[in-house]
């Protein structure tokens, strides 16, 4: 099943028939003409370290790399596989212990072969990141299938 991204009910909809997605609650909370708002809910079973409470970092990483591909396939405008091809991330704090994980990116710039994207995890206040990403993505389009330039 592929999502018709018309409907941002589909798109939603697609993403929580992910397995993955579904177990760690993963919410498209948002999406423009070239961004991405994504969330994943405090859980105890998320935690990385349980002296702290902190959410192991391996479920911010998976919601910048989640949100970053939405990101893509708003500025798209149209569904298509994707793959990572690099992804930077660079913590700048621990994430609060007991609340929601988000994250924003967006997708600054689109070729034929490859996606350009830019974000940050936080908590509650976005001008708080506990996360920066940068990340681009390899684009399975008949465009890219054909050809080698990007």
């Amino acid at each position: 099943m592929q999502p018709d991204l018309s409907r941002p009910a589909s798109l939603r909809e697609w993403m929580e028939a992910i397995p993955h997605q579904r177990a760690i609650g993963f919410e498209l909370v948002e999406m423009g003409a070239d961004f991405a708002v994504g969330r994943i809910p405090y859980r105890a079973s998320l935690v990385g370290n349980p002296a702290t409470g902190v959410v192991h970092g391996g479920i911010v990483t998976t919601l910048l790399d989640t949100v970053g591909g939405m990101a893509v396939l708003a500025r798209h405008g149209e569904f298509l596989v994707m793959a990572t091809l690099d992804l930077r991330i660079d913590y700048l704090r621990p994430s609060t212990p007991g609340k929601d994980l988000a994250a924003r990116v967006e997708c600054y710039k689109l070729t034929r072969n490859i996606a350009f994207t830019r974000g940050f995890a936080f908590n509650e206040d976005p001008g708080d990141p506990l996360a920066s990403m940068s990340a681009t993505y390899m684009l399975n389009t008949p465009a890219a299938r054909s050809s080698p330039e990007t």
